[in-house]
């Protein structure tokens, strides 16, 4: 069946939406993008950063002032402007030329945005590399895309590229950090020391070369993602693809004139909370270019383990996060209640908040309740997030639509989205004019959709309301291929060039996005983190305890397990130390020794997992899946999604006894 277009009835706002254009919607390379808002926005505020955290090289050199200790210091766009020109020049000065590759390995911090610009004004290409990569996996993410430098955040990080240096072709690593252990090697230099570098050498005209010698269909980014096989791709994003999604962003979030005047926009006054990995494609466009793009201000948490903290001390108007951080906002405000009379306001308190964001017109009844809510609890919750909060923006997992009707309520409305690395990222967002808790918005400017239907079931298209299908999409933000890998890119796009997203999404009548379930067997927990199932099920293939393994944790908070023991293998256990067991295999499926006797080659496969891999909790399930049963193909392959919908209680069972066991922890506390 061919694939279907969305149909139906077309908000007002989105001709309003394709008509907007302004001082930030351009068509140039990111360079010169944020040459131009540097040069509009001289005296704002561009970053803010925490004092007392880092051994920052900048502050040693005396590029810039130390922060109080605990407290934030801030650059202007004047400011930002010349570390970033200094540190293009420098990388220039260490050889990097057009084209060439450099890694950033490091968590999100000023200095990470500060090299990113000053690599692509040099002309280089930024490949990206998450701070809680292995040796291995870093060897791997500076190998495939050939860098020719590293721009690492500490000496542990510096530590783990060396380890692994004799199988890369680095040029220079540069150490955002203050660091001694390397002085005798000309090719490891500290920021500080690069922008000193880059300084003296600094030349206006060769600069202003170099932006001019970048073109917008040029490669600006690889950002490696996790395939089918676990094995990562480098997604290529050009200049164009990332600048077309800051363009697309722009209009839908921007200070457009049809907008009421009470309605938050994203403009030169913003201000925003960045803590997200600057290595995921999600927070660099949402939370750096678009950001930088429109003057606002970007303030960088101390970890996301201090967000709370963080985002009061610095009262950003608007934040970027995933559906973890929401949960764990409404966890500490669940736990902040306490017991007894204060819990039961809240309760009460959540019950308006939501009954009241499902009602489109509140009666004089629901509004009083609201009102109280509001004093009671809403307010105070509000003055905890800095009390400027405009909006949030939810991406990188699906997002609880209890949830967002909870904060919406709240007068905390969270707009959520949807996108991928291959998307630069985003797809579509919730518009501020009309946000739908549960979709995923409508569909960005110059975003083109359709859903093809021909892998679902009968039964699936007769429950759907609207066209519903694997989403394919096409448009200036999407990338062109991944890395050296033709294979995988012919197999992404459709034949008239469509991207083939592998989620599953129901459509509207009047365009909104219903996010179902993912084609793909990638798993993306609640965190934004994406865990590849297939390598972490082949590990157990040697055991002789465990027969068949399911990984699951699509949209949850940590990876879990359902289990098919081998019942042999039990038995001889047993009778070895003389356990005695139940006749049902159903029932020795949940005794506690045997759940032990297998909790040991989990153990075994964790050791050598990522942390976000790793499997916390796991079922032990009696029924072998084999093709008879329907649980398996006939090639025998998992049927994954028949073996969720079999046991989706067990599933659900799984999370609510963790989420039991945190609450009796809190209590005992």
């Amino acid at each position: 069946m061919a694939p279907k277009r969305p149909s139906g009835g077309e908000p007002a706002w989105l001709d309003h939406e394709r008509e907007y254009t302004d001082d930030v919607v351009g068509d140039d390379t990111l360079g010169k993008m944020f040459e131009a808002s540097a040069d509009r926005n001289q005296a704002r505020l561009a970053q803010r950063y925490k004092g007392g955290v880092y051994d920052r090289s900048l502050v040693a050199e005396g590029v810039v002032d130390a922060a109080p200790r605990g407290d934030y210091a801030a650059l202007s766009y004047s400011e930002m402007r010349d570390v970033v020109h200094n540190l293009a020049a420098g990388f220039r000065d260490l050889g990097l030329t057009a084209g060439d590759r450099v890694g950033i390995f490091g968590d999100t911090r000023m200095e990470w945005a500060q090299a990113d610009f000053g690599i692509l004004q040099a002309g280089g290409v930024v490949t990206t590399v998450y701070a809680e990569s292995s040796p291995n996996q870093v060897q791997y993410l500076l190998d495939d895309p050939g860098a020719t430098g590293v721009v690492v955040e500490n000496a542990d990080l510096l530590d783990r590229v060396l380890e692994v240096e004799d199988d890369l072709d680095l040029e220079f690593v540069v150490v955002m950090d203050e660091t001694s252990l390397y002085d005798a090697r000309d090719d490891v230099l500290t920021l500080g020391e690069l922008h000193e570098r880059g300084a003296e050498v600094f030349d206006a005209d060769d600069h202003a070369a170099w932006l001019d010698d970048r073109s917008p269909e040029d490669l600006a980014s690889l950002i490696y993602t996790s395939g089918t096989t676990g094995k990562p791709k480098g997604v290529e994003l050009t200049h164009r693809n990332l600048r077309a999604n800051v363009n697309q962003c722009r209009k839908r979030m921007g200070p457009r004139p049809d907008k009421p005047a009470d309605m938050p926009a994203l403009t030169a006054g913003s201000e925003t909370l960045s803590f997200l990995p600057l290595a995921h494609v999600f927070e660099r466009t949402a939370g750096h270019f678009l950001a930088f793009a429109s003057g606002a201000t970007v303030g960088y948490a101390e970890s996301p383990d201090t967000v709370a903290d963080d985002i009061q001390t610095l009262s950003p108007t608007t934040v970027t996060s995933v559906p973890r951080i929401y949960e764990r906002i409404y966890d500490s405000m669940r736990e902040q209640a306490g017991d007894g009379t204060k819990r039961r306001i809240f309760e009460w308190s959540v019950d308006v908040a939501r009954e009241y964001a499902r009602t489109d017109s509140p009666g004089p009844v629901l509004r009083a309740k609201r009102k109280t809510a509001d004093r009671l609890v809403f307010s105070n919750v509000r003055e905890k997030m800095g009390g400027n909060i405009e909006f949030f923006v939810s991406g990188g997992g699906s997002l609880s639509k209890d949830l967002a009707e909870l904060f919406n309520g709240m007068g905390l409305d969270i707009m959520e989205g949807y996108g991928l690395t291959e998307t630069a990222p985003v797809v579509s967002v919730n518009p501020l004019e009309d946000p739908r808790p549960g979709t995923l918005g409508i569909p960005l400017v110059d975003v083109e959709t359709r859903v093809d239907d021909s892998e679902l079931s009968d039964d699936q298209k007769r429950r759907a309301r609207g066209d519903i299908g694997e989403l394919q999409v096409k448009g200036p933000n999407v990338t062109r291929g991944y890395w050296e890998r033709p294979d995988a890119t012919e197999r992404a796009f459709t034949d008239d060039g469509f991207l083939k997203t592998g989620d599953i999404v129901e459509v509207t009548d009047d365009g909104y996005l219903v996010f179902h379930e993912r084609l793909k067997q990638i798993l993306v927990l609640s965190t934004g983190k994406n865990v590849a199932p297939g390598p972490i099920e082949d590990a157990f293939a040697t055991s002789d305890r465990v027969d068949q393994v399911m990984v699951i944790g699509d949209s949850r908070k940590f990876v879990s397990a359902l289990v098919v023991p081998s019942f042999e293998a039990i038995e001889k256990w047993a009778d070895r130390y003389d356990v005695d067991l139940p006749d049902d295999e159903a029932a020795i499926c949940e005794h506690q020794r045997v759940r032990a006797f297998v909790q040991t080659v989990v153990d075994e496969v964790n050791e050598d997992l990522e942390k976000e891999e790793q499997i916390k909790k796991f079922r032990l399930v009696p029924e072998e899946w084999t093709a008879e049963n329907d649980m398996m193909t006939p090639s025998l392959k998992k049927k994954r999604r028949n073996i969720l919908e079999r046991y989706q209680g067990e599933v659900d069972q799984i999370y609510a006894d963790a989420e039991k066991e945190k609450a009796q922890a809190q209590s005992d506390d």
